[in-house]
């Protein structure tokens, strides 16, 4: 019986394994992440809503979150490029290197829109894999929730359940808020609307709405 004691007192002793250190580059990955991972990871966002996720600076403080990460989520398709390769490399954090388990690009799981034909910068600011701003279709979650459960399952396998789990709960409650805000807009498609800025490409191809102009007369410009 003391023998039994003192084995469990040494379980105890153990230290509990850390949650999986998450960070991503803008706040609805973030979320994403949270509600799949729960307490099993530790999630935040290097933006808030009010930043222009193009426009970071890497500073020092966001080279030290990078070097203690265990996955980076990021959009993808050039949206961070002019800050996240220099947090990558100056991080020296091997587990988040691009082509590494512990770096994920959203925009890999979905279908791109505007890709462009011809690459000049004499066209403004584009990208070459297409428009970054993937984030306002809400379908896009689905398919970015499901490959990133299984990144996490992949960094964490002892937890892999606990991400599926995650990850179905979520669809389900998403699917229904998906079809409940599709019959809301219904009456939407077909509407002509004028954008500022390439920001909502996704959004309109969702809602099957119209764009007639954008007041930039160049992305970006």
């Amino acid at each position: 019986m003391r023998r039994i004691l003192v084995m469990l007192a040494a379980l105890l002793a153990l230290p509990a394994q850390a949650a999986l250190n998450v960070l991503a580059t803008v706040p609805e990955w973030a979320a994403l992440a949270q509600e799949i991972g729960g307490d099993k990871i530790k999630v935040a966002s290097v933006t808030t809503a009010l930043q222009d996720p193009h426009r970071i600076e890497a500073r020092p403080s966001l080279i030290a979150r990078a070097r203690t990460a265990d996955l980076i989520i990021a959009t993808g398709a050039e949206l961070e490029i002019g800050w996240l390769p220099l947090v990558q490399r100056e991080s020296g954090n091997a587990r988040i290197q691009s082509g590494q388990p512990g770096y994920f690009e959203a925009a890999a799981q979905v279908r791109m829109l505007e890709v462009p034909s011809r690459l000049d910068r004499a066209d403004g600011d584009v990208h070459a894999g297409g428009n970054p701003h993937i984030n306002t279709d809400p379908r896009i979650y689905l398919r970015v929730g499901a490959a990133l459960a299984m990144r996490l399952a992949q960094l964490d396998p002892a937890n892999a359940a606990a991400y599926q789990a995650g990850h179905a709960a979520f669809a389900t409650r998403w699917r229904a808020n998906l079809a409940r805000w599709e019959q809301q807009a219904a009456a939407l498609r077909g509407q002509p609307v004028v954008v500022q800025h390439k920001s909502f490409s996704y959004l309109l191809d969702w809602l099957g709405l119209k764009e007639v102009a954008t007041l930039e007369p160049k992305p970006g410009v």
